[in-house]
Order: structure tokens, then C-alpha cells, then sequence
């Protein structure tokens, strides 16, 4: 069967000095120390993380695809690079460069790749305009954080920007990133083993509360993650929406609980039970296989969850490519 891939994450090789361009630092530069590596910078020198060259060499992950059976990789940028909280006109330049360079590698390899835009969310004008931009260029959908500098998607100030992706039928895949309480459990990695699920269970509850999955309802949005720890904790939302309507329910009146078949999910959760728990509660057609590519936390074998698992022949197909076709608008 074969396999589309999500989530994954690609960088140019080589990233502008961005610093000198704009005047001011805080944005990520490369410094190729050896053969095939990169350390991910700061550009106040600062360490954020080594890379290997199958995060900027498409004939590099075209080599790992095959060997991993993946026909095609859904293509986007490293979070980190989102560029909320630089100054937007800047964003915007970054967002481009960043969007040229995924446009670059599906042009030379259309069969293997599909991208997915950046946009400069702090400034809803100027994201519609590159949302736009990415649409013209054959992208499917853009990647999106799951707060913009600690405002929560659901903010009236982002709708017209998920308005435009429902009428331009862009799918929107939201990643965590600057996750709540990170500067207070920084010890034991655990921004990235609790935050980061939280943060995408914030990033569902701001937009089921906040009725804008409600006004978009051809929206195909999709959560990393298998949706962090919404669906474990779906039970808990739903009780507070039904005890505390008075803080719960004053701007959508919906069951949260009825958004569960709604939306989509990867499938990086790491653990069987989690997948078929997640699978039984929102569908097979709402979950599609995604691996966190080419990062420690994600799936090292492109399905090899899925593929344990004793799913009939249609339901893995559908976790394999069928839901990801659905959820891109193939």
C-alpha cells in the first residue's frame, strides 16, 4: 500500500543572515560544521539543534522514503521558523523564502512531495496574501502554530485567515510550538514530552470554544501529534462545557464533543492502545499516518504503528493514504 507521510519537516540548506537583512536577531541561521550536519542556531549563537542532511536533501529523503515504502511526503518548515514575533513585513520575507524553497523541491520531484505553506500569522492581512500565494503555487494547505506570541488561535483576530483557508480549500495542519509553562519545566525535556500535547489540546478547545471550527465547517483542519491530549481528555471537556456553560459555552453553544469527527488527527502517538483508542473515537477516514520526519520524537519507520496493528485491509489503506488524500483535497 502506499504510504503518504503527513508530517514532516524540511529546511533550506542554506538560510539567509536574517539579522544583518532586518536589524535586529532572534531568527534561526545554519552552521554546516561538518559533512551532512547542521547545527540550528540562534543568531546570537545560541543552540537550538543538529540536523542531518535529510532535512534540507530532498534526493537524501527520497533515498529513507524508499527504503521505508513512503510514496510521498507532505512537506513543511521546522516550527521554529514560524517567525510569529518578528516584526511582520519581515515575517512575511521569511515566509516567502521559506515558501519558495518547498516549491522548489515539489517542482523538481511532483510525484514524491506536496507542500505546505508558512504564513506570517501576527498579521492576518499579510497571511491571507502568502496564503494565497502558496495556493497559486500548487500547495495543498499551509502549517500553522498552535498560538501566535501566547494568543490562542480562537482569537477573533485569526478567523478571517481560517475563513480564507476554508474558501480556498487549503487544509491547515496545526503543530505545537512555544509551549505554555515552557520557561517553567525546562529540565528533562519536558516542553516537548508535556507541553507540546497540551499545547495542541489548547489549540483544539480555542477553536471548538471560540466557534470558529463552528463558522468553517468545510475547514479541513488537521492536529499533530494524534491531537495531543485532547482525545484523552475529550470526557473532561465535554463535562465542563456541560456543568459551566456560563464559562464553557459563551461564544459556541456546540458539544465540544461533537467536533471529535470533524477535524483530523496524525498518527504519531507512539503507543497501540493510544492509536486504537483515537481511531475507535474519531474514524479511521479522520486519522492519517504522520511521523514527525526527521526528528528524534517521530516515527523512525514511516508506519510501522499502523502496520503491528491488526487493522482489516480497508481501514489500513485509509490510515496509509486515504485519509491524507481527504484531508489535502486530493
Amino acid at each position: 500500500m502506499q504510504k503518504i507521510d503527513i508530517h514532516t519537516h524540511i529546511l533550506p540548506r542554506e538560510i539567509p543572515g536574517w539579522k544583518d537583512k532586518f536589524g535586529y536577531g532572534g531568527f534561526i541561521t545554519l552552521d554546516h560544521h561538518k559533512p551532512c550536519c547542521a547545527r540550528m542556531l540562534k543568531d546570537d549563537g545560541h543552540f537550538f539543534r543538529e540536523i542531518e542532511d535529510n532535512c534540507w536533501s530532498a534526493e537524501r529523503r527520497i533515498e529513507q522514503c524508499d527504503a521505508h515504502g513512503v510514496g510521498v511526503q507532505v512537506l513543511s518548515t521546522v516550527p521554529v521558523m514560524f517567525n510569529y514575533w518578528a516584526k511582520p513585513a519581515d515575517a512575511l520575507d521569511t515566509s516567502k523564502f521559506l515558501n519558495d524553497g518547498i516549491a522548489d523541491i515539489v517542482a523538481r520531484f511532483p510525484e514524491r512531495f506536496i507542500g505546505l505553506g508558512t504564513v506570517p500569522l501576527q498579521a492576518t492581512t499579510l497571511a491571507i496574501a502568502e496564503l494565497e500565494r502558496c495556493r497559486s503555487m500548487g500547495f495543498k494547505g499551509v502549517q500553522i502554530g498552535s498560538n501566535v506570541n501566547q494568543l490562542n488561535l480562537g482569537e477573533p483576530r485569526f478567523f478571517e485567515f481560517f475563513k480564507a483557508c476554508e474558501e480556498l480549500s487549503m487544509a491547515v495542519f496545526v503543530h505545537p510550538w512555544e509551549m505554555m509553562g515552557e520557561a517553567e519545566m525546562k529540565k528533562y525535556w519536558l516542553p516537548w514530552l508535556v507541553g507540546m500535547p497540551a499545547e495542541t489540546s489548547r489549540a483544539i478547545c480555542s477553536l471548538i470554544f471560540s466557534g470558529t471550527l463552528e463558522k468553517c465547517p468545510e475547514m479541513r483542519i488537521c492536529f499533530a501529534h494524534g491531537g495531543g491530549s485532547f482525545p484523552s481528555t475529550v470526557g473532561r471537556v465535554q463535562h465542563g462545557f456541560e456543568v459551566r456553560p456560563d464559562l464553557c459555552a459563551i461564544d459556541n453553544q456546540v458539544n465540544p464533543r461533537d467536533y471529535v469527527r470533524k477535524i483530523y488527527y496524525d498518527s504519531l502517538v507512539h503507543d497501540a492502545a493510544m492509536l486504537r483508542y483515537l481511531i475507535d473515537l474519531a474514524g479511521a477516514d479522520r486519522v492519517a499516518l504522520g511521523t514527525d520526519y526527521p526528528f528524534p520524537l517521530g516515527e523512525e519507520i514511516a508506519g510501522s504503528l499502523i502496520e503491528s496493528m491488526d487493522f482489516d485491509a480497508p481501514e489500513r489503506e485509509m490510515l496509509l493514504n486515504g485519509t491524507a488524500k481527504k484531508w489535502l483535497g486530493m
